[in-house]
């Protein structure tokens, strides 16, 4: 104690509290008043001399993915003090999927800056960060990889299924699949509202491949978690016990400083991307891990969307789990979870990768083998006997997306229409949408293309999961399952369907040639060829570019104040992950 008042000797240490000191022009009563307010919560000198840990709490009633957040909270807290640190509490934004307007990817990015400001302003020597639903995991990482402290994510985990007449249900692939049949009247009033009952019947997140399992197993693929807290539910003992043993690797991380852009490697990601496809994640997971590979110095530029396609082709959809097969995030937690996907994967990985607790990957599973049984086989197949062969997520490219367009081809539930060629029906925005997609006379068939616009990260704001469009209700009623759909907008992880998504550049950019496609325009998606095409001539494509720009000049309208400005003036595209563009490694070069 008496040396952090020797005033004869600066204050050099970075740990503890006495790092990130309060700006009062003095060092010494920086630290001095520090101590005088800290102690008013009752600390002693020794606690105050221990590791401290910051525990980031999302908890919220408007967010029910977190409902076990304080459990959560509780369990890190003992694993951190049993291995003599000092746990400290702090809140971030919390935010969740269906109470967040105008959707929740609007806020992912104040989110990852509210967790990197505090992670940096605040004296931790590392943090666990809990999150769970769909954004806030990739708004945290993003947010900690920036901060460069020790981080280390705590997943509140999937929910349980629940039962409807004598069938397991669970959200969200099945809130849609449910939805789709009320609106074709296949099932009435009565039935969808007693569904509506047991979709979620437990605090956690959604329990299937949705965004936030998908995000759950590429954390732990990343080498930044616990593998099996990829899959425990939220509501079992397992998650407490992961959250118990997270908060002990944090006081290992803080006293080794294992910082995230030491720990993440281009190996790093290249794991996190084969598990990708090999689980048929979310197409929401690929403007993520862009994200978050563009706030990280060494690995920005390195990993594109090439990189998807690329690693792709080689890696098959092994895991049976809804949308992309049959069952929910309980059955994989039961059949061996990320541990045993992990050994499956492991003629395909990057064994060299580190991971948070100070050993490579291939050290992981070496001291944790793994004996497969039939229920793991079943939900997670071998190599040789894969779901789908490979690219379950593909890249394409072509005259209206020149930067890229992503779809879960494994997701597809009309195999033909990954080769097909159709005439468009266009929707200028979510609102045309709504007016005209029930419309009985409008004019479309089942080999129409739909095509939606205005949605992207600009564009709505927010990049919303409007991307699943509706089947046309006369169409629905007639049978029809699935078309062939193209947005600059993303779609739900739990969702399915024959779906073209973040279509680049949006249609919002005034030179973006999607912005310029019409009803009645022929388009050819060839998912051999990677092929996204407009059937007009180069000329008449420019043409309609030039015309849509001046356009754009006579009808420009006002800008927003607050951070829906920030938002529009700074986001980049889905390509580049849909982040501020200052927020991203070489931010500081923007408008440079």
């Amino acid at each position: 104690m008496e040396e952090d008042y020797d005033l004869s000797k600066p204050i050099t240490s970075t740990s503890g509290l006495r790092q990130g000191l309060t700006s009062y022009g003095d060092a010494h009563f920086s630290l001095f008043l520090r101590k005088v307010f800290v102690k008013a919560l009752g600390y002693s000198e020794d606690a105050l001399s221990r590791p401290i840990i910051g525990i980031i709490n999302t908890y919220s009633g408007f967010n029910p993915c977190h409902g076990n957040v304080p459990q959560l909270i509780e369990a890190a807290k003992r694993g951190i003090h049993l291995s003599g640190g000092l746990a400290v509490e702090f809140p971030t934004i919390s935010v969740a999927e269906s109470f967040s307007h105008p959707t929740s990817m609007f806020l992912r990015n104040l989110m990852s800056m509210d967790t990197e400001e505090m992670i940096r302003a605040q004296p931790l020597d590392a943090c666990v960060m809990i999150g769970g639903c769909d954004k806030t995991v990739p708004a945290q990482l993003m947010g900690g990889i920036s901060a460069n402290k020790p981080i280390l994510p705590l997943i509140t985990g999937p929910m349980m299924p629940g039962s409807n007449r004598g069938k397991r249900i669970g959200a969200c692939t099945d809130c849609r699949n449910n939805w789709a049949a009320f609106r074709a009247g296949e099932i009435d009033i009565e039935e969808i509202s007693a569904i509506n009952e047991e979709l979620a019947p437990t605090i956690g997140t959604c329990g299937v491949m949705g965004t936030a399992s998908t995000m759950a197993c590429i954390t732990a693929a990343l080498g930044m978690m616990p593998l099996r807290g990829a899959s425990a539910p939220a509501v079992s003992s397992a998650r407490a016990r992961v959250a118990e043993e997270t908060g002990a690797n944090a006081v290992l991380a803080a006293q080794n400083k294992w910082k995230p852009q030491e720990i993440l490697t281009k190996e790093s990601f290249l794991n996190a991307i084969t598990v990708l496809q090999a689980i048929g994640g979310s197409t929401n997971a690929v403007v993520h891990l862009m994200a978050i590979a563009n706030r990280h110095p060494k690995v920005q530029g390195v990993i594109t969307l090439q990189t998807f396609e690329e690693i792709g082709r080689n890696t098959p959809l092994l895991i049976d789990l809804k949308p992309s097969g049959d069952n929910y995030m309980t059955d994989f937690h039961n059949a061996g979870g990320m541990l045993a996907l992990l050994h499956t994967l492991r003629p395909l990985l990057q064994l060299s990768a580190m991971t948070i607790s100070g050993q490579t990957l291939g050290e992981v599973l070496d001291s944790s083998p793994f004996r497969d049984f039939p229920l793991s086989r079943q939900i997670i197949r071998p190599l040789s006997n894969p779901l789908y062969p490979s690219s379950s997520l593909i890249i394409l490219t072509g005259n209206i997306a020149p930067n890229g367009a992503v779809m879960k081809a494994s997701a597809s539930k009309k195999r033909s229409l990954l080769t097909h060629t159709g005439p468009a029906v266009v929707f200028e925005n979510s609102a045309d949408l709504a007016k005209r997609i029930d419309d009985p006379d409008l004019d479309v068939t089942e080999n129409s293309v739909l095509v939606l616009k205005g949605i992207g990260p600009i564009g709505n704001p927010g990049m919303p999961e409007a991307g699943l469009l509706p089947i046309p209700r006369k169409l629905a009623a007639a049978g029809v399952k699935d078309m062939l759909r193209i947005s600059d907008g993303r779609m739900s992880g739990t969702a399915g369907g024959t779906i073209i998504l973040h279509v680049s550049p949006e249609s919002a950019v005034p030179e973006s040639p999607f912005g310029i496609v019409r009803t009645g325009d022929v388009i050819v998606c060839d998912v051999e060829t990677r092929r996204l095409h407009l059937d007009i001539s180069d000329e008449e494509l420019k043409a309609r570019i030039e015309t849509r720009k001046a356009e754009s000049v006579r009808d420009a309208k006002p800008r927003h104040r607050g951070y829906r400005g920030l938002y529009e003036r700074s986001v980049n595209q889905a390509q580049d992950g849909a982040d501020f563009d200052f927020l991203a490694a070489d931010g500081d070069r923007v408008g440079s």
